[in-house]
């Protein structure tokens, strides 16, 4: 059957420029349409002039850089936090060696499509899971990343296999004077898996939970959270 919700999400939008929220530094994919498969290849966005063009790094192809035509028609496809937006644009102009960087049109049209409902960050975020059962003791873990829908814990033991939801525990701060802010919420557990160091035995176990009722307070820092991410490292962006 069926899922509307992910048919909508998969369904190509119209986005706005803005709304990518594009930084200088941010991983490109270039595409170029010489033959009949396009070839795809990596690029960094340093720049752009609004309305006339952005300035991308030449993609680099065993060493050297991709030959570049100008007029030629590439397509750029970059990953803004939930949504892989891509747009076509001509080379206007090619700076070679030892520059090594190109003008490419301003994108007129630009088509997204929704890849999951919340950005995750990556974290590294002490945390307790506390089981329902309050004669089983809780277990420290890590939290490795983040959304306002869940997250992953890192465990060294497993947790209580016979348990569907857990309560967890941990700690945000809050801006803008980064005051600690205590989270305790009620998690699903959705998927298990073991943590492997390259012997034959686990090293631990990963876990990804769903949250079920959290505190709308704490939903805002977490909104904060990946916002912040979005702006200052989108290397964070999982």
């Amino acid at each position: 059957m069926n899922d509307p919700q992910a048919d909508r999400e998969l369904k190509p939008q119209e986005f706005e420029f803005e709304s990518m929220n594009l930084q200088v530094g941010v991983r490109l994919q270039f595409i170029t349409h010489r033959r009949l498969k396009p070839v795809q290849h990596f690029s960094t966005l340093i720049g752009w002039l609004k309305d006339e063009y952005l300035i991308v790094k030449i993609p680099m192809d065993n060493g050297a850089p991709i030959p570049l035509v100008e007029g030629e028609r590439v397509t750029m496809r970059v990953f803004s936090g939930i949504h892989v937006c891509s747009f076509a644009c001509t080379v206007e102009r090619v700076f070679g060696r030892p520059l090594l960087y190109a003008h490419i049109s301003f994108p007129r049209t630009i088509q997204g499509t929704s890849l999951r409902t919340a950005m995750r960050v990556k974290v590294d975020i002490p945390a307790k899971v506390i089981p329902k059962n309050a004669t089983v003791p809780g277990a420290d873990c890590l939290l490795t990343n983040l959304s306002v829908n869940g997250a992953r814990i890192e465990s060294k033991k497993s947790l209580p296999q016979d348990e569907d939801e857990i309560d967890l525990e941990f700690a945000l701060l809050a801006p803008p004077n980064n005051q600690e802010i205590r989270v305790r919420t009620r998690a699903a557990v959705r998927n298990i898996s073991a943590l492997s160091g390259g012997s034959e035995q686990a090293e631990g176990f990963a876990y990804g939970v769903q949250f079920v009722s959290l505190d709308p307070v704490h939903y805002t820092l977490l909104q904060n959270l990946t916002y912040e991410a979005l702006l200052a490292d989108r290397q964070k962006i999982v």
